[in-house]
């Protein structure tokens, strides 16, 4: 079943509702006879689309998107979209994207109509065409080409001018349905953006082009190259080659900062010449692998998250959101603690209870932006605190119950005595566990991150003794800046108080693969229970185990979600690992990998490790 509340525009406007779409207009008709029950009829179709774009007084060239019946058979499917092509194919400068929610949901029969019009206001709200999921290999009864017709298979920005789609759903019966949806001129999504964010000029810009044969990379550099006498915005045209085009195999990156520097570096990829910062390559034939890394506790920093909150409208949605939902219950609102208005960050930031709230805010902010650039992780990793970010991305809890349970974790660990300690080793954890033996019972290991990189946790006397008479044997080891001692038996007196709290969450089993810290394995139905999350407050953090899972299922780049790159250094391997923090990426070997064929742009600062590129 879907619920849907329509009112008259007017209505809502004079109420001061929030409206998320507006039905401009919608027809019904029948199939008629056809030469089977379950096979459309292709002219019938085609005359209700334009039933529908006449009721909505709407060009069908203004429509950039339909959400289909599309229920991937080989008869119905090329039907129904050689009538949208009939249709909405006249008078086109882009192709049509269209989608179908049975690709996330399943055909809901009856239910299946109502359940695109909910995705596709949805899509209008956050001004984003969702991927469609799963779509491998193109139907070859489909003329895609000749159509004008493609599925978007990554998540797209959608400019409020294009904002419009149609929706239709066919019954058995025979009885088609189309409507016309559009976002509300009065409540444009871009409203909400920061007036900093068409202030800021970027000291970068990364203009990518492809094609299917050197040659034809070539002639298109020289294209652009003439394109750019006349006067273009080059941070427009930029962003358009990277969102606003196919990428075939033969690729061509251009890192510039100005027009004049663009023009030289076209100039010679047109003459197939080598310049600095300007790179040729083949794509991969497989899409790379994408882990993210949730980062833990004491990478929090005053004004972590700024730029990207004044630049980037959907991190800024996400932190505004939790800033709502945490009104009232931290030291001082959320904002202020993060460091983005006011000056409570710099007194209260590495308080336990508000770093930690403040931690997973920034986390979950990060992934919702890296998603709605298109790069979808395969599996996501935490460390400590990091994983309950992990988990609420990977749906084991909604952000309203993540927020609970991190802000009662930090609250009940921030209010016990600061008596502990916590130190790394550079040693095995069997070395380590003989050395804590006659310590059991006042510390413990807190965290595996790596074959010889072992985290001691609990009171100080008995951590020193433990570190000292380690280093008599030559093992190196670093006092770790903390206010408590995490993951030891310091932790116990809060247990049982978190755990009150956590049986009150409502969890599920995880939609995206998800490693625990506990196992150091892919988590199963065992992270879906408030048990769980009690015993990761006090157990060991395998992190190292957990990479080990993450190596062993092909993960091929590692993205950090975090505020420094902390984690990246403890996953092996020297390139493709991305980190942002405030809108600067780092590329640790002068490679650009490329994820789902397209270069995402934080804010056009490239550091690159080495030759000078």
């Amino acid at each position: 079943a879907g619920m849907v509340l329509l009112k008259r525009l007017a209505d809502a406007e004079a109420a001061g509702d929030t409206v998320l779409a507006v039905v401009r207009g919608s027809a019904v008709n029948h199939d008629g006879p056809s030469s089977g029950l379950t096979v459309p009829n292709k002219g019938a179709q085609e005359k209700l689309l334009a039933a529908a774009l006449a009721a909505a007084q709407v060009d069908a060239a203004e429509v950039s998107y339909i959400e289909a019946h599309g229920t991937g058979t080989p008869l119905g499917d090329p039907i129904e979209v050689r009538a949208l092509g009939a249709v909405y194919g006249q008078g086109r400068k882009s192709p049509l994207c269209i989608g179908s929610v049975k690709t996330n949901i399943g055909h809901l029969e009856a239910a299946a109509g109502v359940a695109g019009f909910i995705k596709t206001v949805l899509a209008l709200q956050h001004g984003i065409l969702p991927a469609h999921l799963h779509f491998q290999t193109p139907s070859p009864y489909i003329e895609w080409e000749q159509l004008g017709v493609e599925v978007p298979v990554v998540a797209q920005p959608w400019p409020l001018p294009t904002r419009i789609a149609g929706v239709s759903a066919f019954g058995l019966s025979g009885t088609n349905a189309h409507l016309i949806l559009s976002a509300p001129d009065s409540q444009p999504a871009e409203a909400a953006e920061p007036p900093a964010a068409t202030a800021l000029e970027r000291p970068l810009h990364l203009l990518t082009l492809s094609a299917r044969e050197p040659a034809a990379l070539a002639e298109l550099a020289e294209r652009y190259r003439q394109l750019l006498q006349s006067e273009v915005n080059l941070g427009d045209l930029c962003h358009s080659s990277q969102v606003g085009r196919n990428h075939f195999a033969r690729r061509l990156a251009i890192v510039a900062g100005e027009r004049a520097e663009l023009l030289e570096k076209l100039g010679a990829a047109a003459a197939n010449q080598a310049a600095a910062g300007v790179v040729v390559g083949h794509s991969q034939p497989s899409v790379p692998q994408v882990a993210f890394l949730f980062t833990g506790q004491g990478a929090q920093y005053s004004g972590m998250g700024r730029e990207l909150y004044e630049t980037q409208p959907v991190f800024r949605e996400s932190i505004d959101r939790c800033a709502t939902l945490l009104d009232g219950q931290l030291e001082a609102p959320l904002l202020e603690l993060l460091g983005y208005t006011g000056e409570a960050a710099e007194q209260h930031i590495d308080r336990t209870e508000n770093t930690q709230p403040a931690l997973f805010v920034l986390e979950y902010a990060l992934a919702q932006l890296w998603r709605s650039w298109g790069i979808e992780p395969e599996l996501l990793l935490g460390h400590s605190v990091g994983e309950l970010a992990a988990a609420c991305v990977a749906g084991v809890f909604s952000l309203e119950d993540g927020l609970v349970l991190v802000t009662a974790r930090g609250r009940l660990m921030g209010a016990l005595p600061q008596e502990g300690e916590m130190v790394s080793l550079l040693a095995a954890e069997s070395r380590v566990r003989e050395a804590i033996a006659p310590y059991a019972d006042e510390l413990s290991i807190a965290a595996v991150n790596g074959p010889a990189s072992v985290v001691i946790s609990g009171s100080r006397a008995a951590v020193l003794a433990v570190s000292e008479s380690l280093a008599a044997e030559g093992v190196k080891s670093q006092r770790l800046t903390v206010s408590h001692a995490f993951h030891s038996p310091l932790m116990e007196p809060m247990l049982e108080e978190f755990r009150r709290v956590a049986e009150r969450v409502t969890y599920h089993t995880p939609c995206l693969r998800l490693v625990s810290n506990v196992t150091g394995q892919l988590a199963g139905d065992e992270i879906a229970a408030p048990g769980y999350w009690v015993r990761h407050v006090r157990e060991v953090v395998r992190f190292a185990d957990g990479v080990a899972t993450l190596h062993g299922q092909g993960i091929q780049i590692f993205l950090e979600i975090g505020p420094k790159p902390v984690l990246l250094g403890m996953a092996g391997g020297d390139s493709g690992q991305w980190s942002v923090a405030s809108g600067q990426w780092s590329v640790a070997s002068g490679q650009w990998p490329v994820v789902s064929g397209q270069w995402p742009v934080v804010s056009g600062q490239w550091s690159v490790g080495n030759r000078g590129q």
